[in-house]
């Protein structure tokens, strides 16, 4: 398969998703995991999740969107949200 990525000159041809993942996907500023999947963006640090983002000190970080009514009760979705969502 041949991966582009949009707007950049960044191209590779690959035989898996898994060696594809490996070359392209942004790792995590904490533990450094490749991010696959949603994560979240604090001040253009990339982490893969909220616990690593509040780890490093940012505070207000959320894995669950605002809108979700379901998530209001977990601690990690209360207060404003710094940080943002990418995928």
């Amino acid at each position: 398969m041949t991966i582009t990525i949009d707007g950049t000159d960044t191209r590779g041809v690959f035989d898996s998703f898994e060696c594809a993942i490996h070359a392209l996907a942004p790792s995590c500023t904490h533990c450094g995991c490749r991010v696959i999947g949603h994560g979240v963006e604090v001040d253009g640090a990339i982490f893969c999740c909220a616990h690593c983002a509040q780890h490093v000190g940012a505070q207000g970080v959320s894995d669950h969107s605002d809108n979700d009514p379901g998530q209001a009760d977990r601690p990690e979705s209360v207060g404003s949200q710094p940080g943002k969502a990418f995928s």
